[in-house]
């Protein structure tokens, strides 16, 4: 198996470039990860989720690299996601999960889009749109066995696999897989996973008795893929692991390779006297002389407002803590007495950890949050810049 390159393939010091503020995604990294989920998942084929743009990575590049890695199919939420990567020549299996009753069927049958079916609803609008495209759908069978959010009722299925029969044999559908999501994924040992594995094995004998046979059964997503080998059925489903973040932050990394760097530009460096405040409401004050560099980014670019007085950004090999509040558009770090910053300094907000670095967990533990919406929280004016192994990439 090709390995990446190390972790210094960013150097989280180089100013942004296109930009003021600015993501950098590892492309290397993400390769890397799939390498060590493929490891994890045996014989069982890997879906890489890539829904809500790639976990704000940037769903076409990373989709390019994952598959490049052996990754066989993408997953994301919805028909317009799904569309959006096969406007970029995406040609591998992709399926999408969560529709509205205005998802556009037609234009994914016509795409080639597998369509999970969650209700006998579903079902029947999928039905509609074959019979106006003149085209069988592929679909998959979402089953709720226990998480009680998107997903086949038990009550109705049934019902949808009486209807999922007729459907199929009059060649309107193909029922390629069936599947369902943990709900406690994060505590391997947690009872409920061994019921909702219970319940799928049901489900899929319940399909059987019907002669409806998946080709594929999946319920793994990152967590369950890292730790529950028993539950890789024939495909696993992982996100935030193929972007370098552990399902688990408190057990360890499992040699995944964060994909994010947030950096920024020294705006304005500038000395203030003992007694002065800082940013609205001066809710911090200077105890001493010091000096002040003011960085172009804030709450409208994903640097949440509760940060304020809470974070540290890094320039060079040392960390300067955040002081005053985070505003929309700007926030202040404090240099102490004598430093020697300089105005157009690279700033690292967050990243892989490995130079020191803040990290994505590190904010989740300060806001009780999960990391998770830490990096899909990074938006407004910061733009992304791709490094690593980008051949054959398409960027639109």
């Amino acid at each position: 198996m090709r390995r990446s390159a190390p972790p210094s393939a960013i150097d989280p010091h180089e100013p942004p470039a296109a930009a003021s503020t600015e993501m950098v995604i590892d492309l290397d990294a993400i390769t890397h990860n799939v390498g060590v989920l493929r490891e994890r998942a045996g014989q069982a084929s890997i879906m890489a989720v890539v829904k809500a743009d790639g976990y704000n990575h940037g769903a076409v590049p990373v989709a390019w690299a994952a598959l490049r890695a052996g990754a066989t199919e993408l997953g994301v939420t919805s028909v317009t996601e799904a569309l959006a990567l096969r406007g970029a020549g995406i040609t591998a299996p992709i399926l999408a999960w969560l529709h509205t009753p205005d998802a556009d069927f037609d234009s994914a049958l016509t795409a080639g889009v597998e369509l999970a079916v969650a209700s006998p609803r579903h079902l029947a609008s999928i039905c509609a749109a074959v019979r106006r495209t003149g085209i069988t759908a592929t679909v998959s069978v979402k089953i709720d066995t226990g998480l009680n959010r998107n997903g086949v009722a038990a009550h109705e299925y049934e019902q949808l696999l009486a209807d999922l029969s007729r459907a199929d044999a009059a060649d309107a559908v193909r029922f390629r897989g069936l599947f369902t999501h943990l709900s406690h994924a994060d505590e391997p040992c947690h009872p409920s996973i061994e019921v909702q594995r219970e319940r799928l094995t049901a489900a899929e004998s319940q399909a059987r008795r019907r002669r409806l046979r998946p080709e594929i059964v999946h319920i793994s997503n990152s967590a369950a893929t890292l730790t529950r080998p028993d539950l890789t059925f024939d495909m696993v489903r992982p996100g935030i692991a193929m972007y370098g973040l552990s399902p688990f932050p408190r057990m360890g990394s499992f040699g995944l390779r964060p994909a994010m760097t947030v950096r920024t530009q020294v705006a304005l460096v500038k000395r203030i006297s003992a007694g002065e405040g800082v940013s609205y409401g001066h809710r911090w004050t200077a105890a001493e002389d010091t000096t002040i560099a003011l960085l172009p980014i804030g709450y409208a670019d994903g640097l949440p407002r509760a940060l304020s007085g809470r974070f540290d950004a890094q320039i060079g090999s040392r960390r300067y803590p955040s002081v005053g509040r985070v505003c929309m558009d700007q926030t202040v770090i404090e240099l102490g007495p004598r430093s020697d910053v300089r105005e157009g300094d690279t700033a690292v907000l967050l990243g892989p950890g490995n130079n020191g670095e803040p990290t994505a967990q590190s904010w989740a533990d300060v806001l009780d949050t999960i990391h998770y919406e830490i990096v899909t929280g990074i938006w407004g004016r910061v733009q992304r810049k791709y490094v690593g192994n980008n051949d054959h990439l398409r960027i639109d």
